[in-house]
C-alpha cells in the first residue's frame, strides 16, 4: 500500500447543516424512517446556537495540516478479485506539536464519523489542545463513503446505489481502514513505539471503543465522547432518548413543555381541515406549501431534539426555544406560540422557513444505509410517555422500509454480536482496558452510554449539565463553566496516567 502526499489542507469549512436529528414518527415503506444521526458538531442550521469556533485554533494554522491519501482495498475480509480493488482514503496530519519518533511521542488518531473530514479538522478542539499538551502527532482519518473517501470510479450517489459496492460500507471495514493507515504511518515515521489513543465522538466514539477492543495491538487507549454503545436491541428502553429530550424541556420551562405536548393534536386538527395544509403553511411561513402534516411534525421533532442534544453554553438552545414559546404575545394560540419558538431558535423572523434546513444530503444518504444494515438504533415512544406524539419502534415497518429502499433486511443483532453489549460490565472488566467514556446528561444519547466505571482503567466521566460531545468540540475558554473545566481536567489526568504506565512498561520491557 502506498502513501502519497497531496496538497495541504485548503480549509476546514464549517458545515452548518451537519448531522441532523429525525425522530419519533411513524413511517411507511414509501417514506424514510426518522432515525437520529449521531453528529458531533450539532445538528442544527443555526449560527446563533453554533457556539464553537469555526476557525482553527490560534496556534495552529491551515498550513500545519497536511492532506494525504492511502490506497485502501475495498474489502479487507475476503480474497475475491473485487476485494483487491482500491480506493483513496483521505487522512490529514499535523506534525507541529509532535516530539518525534525518538521520544516515542504519542499519536492522537481521530476516527472520522458519518461526515466529511472537513467538518472535523479545526473544529474538534480536543485534538490540537491535547496534542500540544502531550507533544503528540495529530491524525484525522475519513470514514469510507464520506467526503473524498469514495470508491474509485463512483460518485457518492452512484456508490450508494450500487448494491455490490454499497455492501463494503460498514463499521468493520472502516475500522480496518483506520488500522491500515495507523500501521503504515507509524512504519513510515519509524514510530513503532509511539502509543496511539484513538478518539471519536458520537458514532465516532462508538468506533473508538470498538477499535480498542478489536485492535488492542494498535491502539493503546480509546477516548469515546457521547458514544451510545448500548442503544441496540433492548439494552436500554426504546424511549430513553425522547424521555431525556422531554426532561430537558421540562427543566427549562414546564409551560413550554405543556405547549409542545398539546401542539401535536392542534397541528393534526388544523391539517385535517379542507384548507388545513395551506393554513399551516401560512401560519409557519413555510417557503414551500406543505404537502403532508407529518412534514411539519418531523421538522419540529428535529428542532426540539437537536436543541436538547446540543444544549450547550452559552446560548442553551432549549432555553432559547422555550423563551420564544413562553414569550408569545397575549392571546397567541398554541401554534402561534410554537412558531415563536422557531423564530427564537433562529434568532430572527426570517422571510420564510425551509423544512429542509435540517437536511444534509451526504450525511443522510450514508446514514440511511448504515442504519438499514447494521446500526439499528431502536428509538421510539408510546402514548403519554414523553412530550412527543406516540411513535413506537416497530421493527416490521423499519425492515419494510429498508427492504424497499436497499433490497436488504437490517441485522438488528449484528452490532452486539460483533462488538458486544450484553453484560458489558462483566465482559469488559474481564478483558478490556484503557477506555474513557465521557457524557453530558442533557444529551438524550447519554441514556445509551456508559455512565459508571467498569474497572480501574475503563472509566466514565460525565456532567449533569453537559450535552452531546461538548467536552471535545469547543476550544477551552476562560468563560467555560466550572463543571466543564473540571470534566476536561479529569479526562487529561486519566490520559496522563495511561501514558505514564505505557512509558514505564516501555522502559521496563521495551
Amino acid at each position: 500500500m502506498a502513501i502519497r502526499a497531496h496538497k495541504s489542507l485548503q480549509g476546514a469549512p464549517w458545515l452548518p447543516c451537519l448531522l441532523i436529528l429525525l425522530l419519533f414518527i411513524t413511517f411507511t415503506c414509501a417514506s424514510p424512517p426518522r432515525r437520529p444521526t449521531l453528529g458531533v458538531l450539532g445538528g442544527y442550521n443555526n449560527p446563533k446556537n453554533n457556539v464553537h469556533n469555526p476557525s482553527l485554533t490560534a496556534s495552529d494554522s491551515k498550513k500545519d495540516y497536511q492532506t494525504f491519501y492511502f490506497d485502501q482495498p475495498i474489502d479487507h475480509f475476503n480474497y475475491q478479485p473485487v476485494s483487491y480493488t482500491t480506493f483513496r482514503e483521505r487522512y490529514i496530519v499535523n506534525f507541529k506539536h509532535w516530539r518525534g519518533a525518538k521520544a516515542a511521542a504519542p499519536i492522537f488518531a481521530y476516527l472520522g464519523e458519518e461526515s466529511s473530514l472537513d467538518s472535523d479538522v479545526g473544529l474538534i478542539n480536543f485534538m490540537p489542545e491535547n496534542c500540544r499538551r502531550f507533544g503528540a502527532l495529530e491524525l484525522y482519518m475519513e470514514h469510507r463513503f464520506y467526503g473524498e473517501s469514495i470508491p474509485t470510479g463512483f460518485t457518492r450517489e452512484e456508490a450508494l446505489k450500487n448494491a455490490t459496492i454499497r455492501g463494503y460500507f460498514s463499521s468493520a471495514q472502516a475500522m480496518a481502514d483506520y488500522a491500515e493507515v495507523i500501521i503504515s504511518l507509524k512504519k513510515n515515521l519509524s514510530a513503532e513505539s509511539s502509543p496511539v489513543i484513538v478518539v471519536g465522538g458520537s458514532y465516532g466514539g462508538m468506533l473508538a471503543t470498538w477499535f480498542r477492543l478489536k485492535y488492542p495491538h494498535i491502539a493503546m487507549a480509546a477516548f469515546a465522547s457521547s458514544a451510545p454503545i448500548l442503544y441496540f436491541e433492548d439494552l436500554v428502553p426504546h424511549n430513553s432518548y425522547p424521555v431525556v429530550v422531554t426532561k430537558d424541556f421540562q427543566e427549562a420551562s414546564w409551560s413550554c413543555y405543556e405547549t409542545i405536548k398539546q401542539s401535536w393534536s392542534e397541528i393534526d386538527r388544523v391539517g385535517n381541515k379542507s384548507n388545513g395544509l395551506s393554513e399551516l403553511s401560512k401560519k409557519f411561513k413555510l417557503c414551500k406549501p406543505l404537502k403532508d402534516v407529518s412534514d411539519l411534525k418531523n421538522y419540529l421533532n428535529s428542532l426540539y431534539s437537536s436543541s436538547a442534544q446540543y444544549d450547550r453554553p452559552p446560548n442553551y438552545p432549549v432555553t432559547v426555544v422555550c423563551r420564544g414559546i413562553d414569550g408569545g404575545a397575549n392571546g397567541t394560540d398554541i401554534l402561534g406560540r410554537i412558531f415563536s419558538g422557531i423564530v427564537s431558535y433562529y434568532g430572527k423572523n426570517k422571510e420564510c422557513y425551509d423544512l429542509g434546513d435540517f437536511f444534509s444530503t451526504e450525511t443522510l444518504s450514508g446514514w440511511d444505509w448504515q442504519t438499514c444494515s447494521e446500526l439499528v438504533i431502536p428509538i421510539g415512544n408510546g402514548p403519554n410517555e414523553t412530550m412527543f406524539p406516540a411513535s413506537p419502534f416497530v421493527y416490521k415497518e423499519y425492515r419494510d422500509y429498508c427492504v424497499n429502499k436497499f433490497g436488504v433486511e437490517p441485522r438488528p443483532t449484528w452490532i452486539t454480536t460483533n462488538y458486544g453489549g450484553h453484560h458489558i460490565k462483566m465482559v469488559l472488566k474481564r478483558f478490556g482496558s484503557n477506555i474513557l467514556f465521557s457524557n453530558g446528561l442533557r444529551d438524550p444519547y447519554s441514556s445509551g452510554g456508559i455512565l459508571e466505571n467498569i474497572s480501574d482503567s475503563i472509566l466514565a466521566v460525565y456532567t449533569k449539565e453537559g450535552s452531546h460531545c461538548l467536552d471535545i468540540v469547543p476550544a477551552a475558554s476562560a468563560n467555560d463553566p466550572k463543571w466543564l473545566i473540571t470534566q476536561r481536567k479529569k479526562e487529561v489526568r486519566i490520559m496522563r496516567r495511561w501514558f505514564n504506565k505505557y512509558y514505564h512498561d516501555l522502559r521496563k520491557f521495551g
